[in-house]
């Protein structure tokens, strides 16, 4: 017997469940030149919409080292999640603090919210244990969904299942 749960295994209504997902899909000029990703994230983001949660996206895009650099930002990506669940995603302009909050704080059941890039902190790569608290806060439940980048010892894959 594991204690490893499955979005079977866990009541979502009424949750804000924060997915970790694998969206750094290859672009060109501004368009996604391959959809796989995206696509194989999808019956996940379903299955907690129709059960009633609030949908968090957490991802990374490309390799910032550690600042903003807008040519890697998540925003571009909405339109095509959005179209992939059937429904419109919104942005949060960051990935913790208020920017992320404010994005939470306006979504509803069943919504689905993506935040901006995680690699804009260094402390994401780094697997700091207080930036992975403040990804936490945002969520009560963390579903990793990012098979691809499940293996790192990063802030959103590893160290934040401490805090859930």
């Amino acid at each position: 017997m594991s204690n490893f749960k499955t979005i079977d295994d866990i009541d979502v209504r009424g949750k804000k469940v924060l997915v970790r997902a694998d969206l750094n899909v290859p672009m060109r000029d501004g368009v996604i030149t391959d959809a796989t990703r995206i696509e194989r994230t999808i019956p996940t983001l379903l299955d907690l919409i129709a059960k009633g949660a609030t949908v968090i996206i957490l991802s990374h895009f490309g390799r910032p080292k550690g600042e903003v650099n807008m040519d890697m930002s998540l925003y571009p990506i909405c339109e095509a999640l959005s179209s992939a669940v059937g429904q419109p995603v919104s942005f949060g302009a960051d990935c913790v603090g208020a920017e992320a909050e404010v994005a939470i704080a306006a979504s509803k059941p069943g919504d689905v919210i993506l935040l901006e890039n995680l690699r804009f902190h260094p402390e994401e790569k780094a697997g700091d244990e207080f930036f992975a608290g403040q990804l936490a806060e945002n969520g009560d439940v963390y579903v990793n969904d990012a098979f691809g980048t499940a293996h790192r010892a990063h802030a959103s894959t590893a160290v934040i299942a401490k805090f859930f």
